[in-house]
């Protein structure tokens, strides 16, 4: 037992040892397994920066009847796009046919693919930095250890199939809230069909930016796809001698005798 402990600890000494030789080397960013996790890092941001900080509004103009007025009501949502919590409002100290129409609201919660989007997209983009740090400046520690590029390579693999779901999900969530925010909702509006009252789509915000958020979800697990060949190389599943000699000796031993 106390063998065991006596390892644990100087175990661990190596390692603080290893930490605190922090170098930077920016030779990894020239080689595919850095370049490419630098092009992940700036992917990422793209991905929850282009979907999180969405705004924008549904109008529709309502015809009452006499004295036949014509208003534009208005439904503002955004990121985490709970449509079924973004109220109509009409022109301030304006009577729109006598309804309420803050009673009234979008149809749909799309939060949870959303929101599993930018929360996935954020701890890829904190990853990646970790990463990064690790390639510059502890490289003489990645290579050497066993254990970290195994980890990498796992984690390379994981967060690839992840940008596939999580991208997929919110390409359906966002075909979903374009159907709910477009023309359709004058059909589900209940004053829209009281007699007299005529509701006529009017305009929705512009959703571009969530269309180059999923173009950006996919493009990521391309990115990551195909650094899992780099990831892999530096693997002992690839070259189990280098990581079994040291690199100085070029993992070959000298011949017998000499």
């Amino acid at each position: 037992m106390a063998s065991n402990i006596y390892l644990v600890r100087q175990r661990i000494s190596r390692l603080g040892q290893r930490m605190s030789a922090f170098q930077v080397n920016l030779n990894p960013l020239k080689e595919p397994l850095g370049f490419i996790k630098v092009l992940e890092w700036i992917a990422s941001i793209f991905s929850f920066a282009t979907c999180g900080g969405f705004k924008g509004k549904t109008e529709i103009l309502v015809h009452c009847p006499p004295p036949n007025d014509n208003k534009t009501i208005t439904a503002t949502f955004g990121y985490p796009f709970r449509l079924n919590q973004a109220s109509f409002e009409a022109p301030p100290h304006v009577n729109v046919c006598d309804v309420t129409w803050k009673d009234h609201v979008l149809i749909g919660d799309y939060s949870s693919s959303a929101q599993f989007y930018v929360t996935f997209a954020v701890f890829v983009f904190l990853y990646c930095i970790a990463a990064l740090l690790l390639y510059v400046g502890y490289t003489n520690l990645y290579r050497d250890s066993r254990k970290l590029p195994m980890v990498d390579f796992v984690v390379t693999l994981v967060v690839t199939f992840l940008w596939l779901v999580s991208t997929s999900a919110w390409a359906k969530a966002l075909t979903d809230i374009k159907i709910a925010t477009g023309p359709s909702i004058v059909q589900e509006l209940a004053p829209c069909k009281k007699t007299g009252v005529m509701c006529y789509f009017g305009s929705v915000t512009s959703m571009g930016s969530l269309n180059v958020s999923v173009i950006f979800g996919f493009l990521n697990m391309i990115l990551w796809g195909g650094n899992a060949w780099f990831v892999y190389k530096e693997t002992s599943l690839h070259s189990p001698s280098n990581t079994s000699a040291p690199h100085s000796q070029g993992g070959i031993p000298p011949p017998a005798g000499m």
